[in-house]
């Protein structure tokens, strides 16, 4: 029997390929389910808005099987809420201001997640604009659709009101929502860590592509230069399964013209894939041992680290212990260079936002162009009137305030300044020439291991890909309240274009180490 809450894509689409199950009954289950934990129970507030003709859309698919051409043919899938759909539902990046803004069309992504068969039953929540609207937002809250809370600690919350285990973000409800078993699968995006971060605390898959891979034509926008989407699943073949689907190149998306990629990320999977890789952790020079300083710093992750490593040493993997250049971003030896979009030569004045120079050009001249090319049925068209429609409704758009857009604001938006142009270029010098590229061609390696997101920063930076897979659990206490176990991934990043690389890489190490585990408490 089909167990809706844990069951991989690969096992549906085998049940509908089989016929033991039909598109309207999955896509009734699911709902039964969202009704059950996300309405009600722990109220897990994944997902913002249903979409009302999913139980039409999945009739219609019932009598078609999944093939070669319609991969997904009655598979239920949600979308984050900034990823366009030109149907009823409202794209909203959880704004307030964006309240019923409809998409003049599908973004690419939705398009071809329809054109594969799948039943796009709703839009997940997420961290408000994908969490560049203020510094001190929590992960998963937005004005619009409230908090998102971790299915392996729902009712933990602090005096605030925030959840103690974050439910990662920005890509928040995309991850739970799947954790949970909401739905078969889910589309997240990220600029940098809002796919790792939620796959890692919610147990998931994801692949964060090289930045050109998936089209992001559609998508409310932070940076070109770093924005992607990605996949939500719960194995590394479901994952394979949907880069097959969106991989794919897009005219309204100039990026994806340079794309290279294999016909079936699926085909190469492999239990062996490890032997003989030369796998790198970056590591502290004066203590070779201490994975990725986190035996200093963070002693929970260390033991998660320390058993992954021991897992790709049986499999035949080579670890390669070495100094990063850019291990700065995790408060090791390395550069002072602008790793976290932080550009040493802004003189910030105090203004804490102003360390996220790229990002900040980027987002009012990029969310400028998304407002006025795909954005409906709302006066809203420009980052200045999100501005001002949030200060004429604080009380409601401001809780944790809008510095980021506010700086975002004060920009020309037309990416002229030099203070721009400086600061991307040193992040690129020093986290793909002097990070990645510097480090894997130095050691020989066939990718970096990073435990949780930490390493999000480097491979973003430089527009280059990471396959996060579920690495174990950590526990800890947090404003004096203990946490129980949640889950902890690991990420392995390489060079542009190696997604295959790294879903072979991933695979070999879940088949060994099986580490998922779906919540305890919302288990049918």
């Amino acid at each position: 029997m089909l167990k809706l809450e844990n069951a991989p894509m690969s096992d549906i689409i085998d049940a509908l390929a089989g016929e033991r199950v039909t598109a309207t009954a999955l896509t009734k289950g699911y709902l039964a389910r969202i009704e059950a934990y996300d309405r009600d129970g722990p109220m897990l507030n994944s997902i913002r808005e249903l979409n009302p003709d999913a139980l039409t859309i999945a009739g219609k698919l019932d009598d078609t099987k999944p093939s070669i051409k319609r991969p997904l043919a009655g598979i239920p899938v949600l979308v984050k809420d900034n990823i366009a759909t030109g149907d009823k539902q409202p794209t909203t990046a959880g704004s307030l201001a964006l309240e019923g803004a409809r998409a003049k069309d599908d973004a690419t992504v939705v398009k071809l997640l329809r054109e594969a068969g799948a039943v796009i039953l709703g839009k997940a929540n997420l961290t408000e604009f994908a969490n560049m609207l203020a510094i001190g937002m929590p992960s998963g809250y937005s004005s619009l659709g409230g908090q998102v809370k971790s299915p392996y600690a729902p009712t933990l919350m602090d005096d605030h009101g925030i959840p103690v285990v974050q439910p990662g973000g920005s890509s928040s409800g995309s991850a739970v929502a799947v954790a949970a078993g909401l739905c078969a699968a889910s589309i997240g995006t990220e600029t940098s860590g809002s796919l790792l971060s939620p796959a890692s605390q919610n147990g998931l898959v994801t692949v964060k592509p090289t930045v050109g891979l998936i089209s992001r034509a559609g998508i409310v926008p932070i940076s070109h230069n770093q924005d992607t989407a990605g996949p939500m699943t719960r194995t590394v073949r479901d994952a394979a399964m949907l880069m097959n689907v969106l991989a794919a190149k897009d005219p309204l998306d100039p990026a994806t013209q340079r794309q290279r990629r294999p016909a079936d990320y699926t085909a190469d999977l492999a239990h062996d894939a490890m032997k003989g890789a030369r796998i790198g952790v970056p590591s502290d020079p004066a203590d070779p041992l201490n994975d990725c300083y986190y035996g200093k710093l963070l002693p929970n992750r260390a033991k998660v680290m320390t058993e992954a490593i021991k897992v790709l040493e049986d499999l035949g993997a080579i670890v390669v212990r070495a100094s990063m250049p850019t291990a700065g971003w995790i408060g090791g030896p390395g550069t002072t260079m602008a790793v976290l979009n932080r550009n040493p030569l802004s003189g910030n004045k105090g203004n804490p936002a102003m360390q996220w120079i790229v990002f900040l050009y980027e987002l009012k001249h990029d969310l400028n162009l998304y407002l006025k090319d795909w954005a409906t049925d709302t006066g809203i068209k420009t980052i200045a009137d999100v501005v001002a429609f949030n200060e004429a409704n604080a009380g409601r758009a401001l809780r944790f305030g809008q510095d980021l857009f506010l700086a975002a604001n004060d920009t020309k938006g037309d990416l002229s300044e030099r203070e721009y142009k400086s600061a991307r270029a040193m992040d690129l010098l020093a986290a793909k020439t002097r990070g990645m590229d510097a480090y894997m061609n130095q050691h020989k390696l066939d990718a970096v291991l990073f435990a949780g997101a930490l390493g999000a920063a480097i491979a973003a930076k430089a527009g280059y890909p990471s396959v996060m897979v579920p690495g174990g659990f950590i526990s800890g206490t947090t404003d004096g309240k203990d946490t129980p176990d949640y889950p902890l991934g690991i990420t392995f990043a390489g060079r542009a274009w190696s997604e295959h690389k790294l879903l072979r890489l991933a695979y070999a190490f879940e088949q060994a180490s099986h580490m998922r585990k779906p919540p305890p408490d919302l288990l049918s």
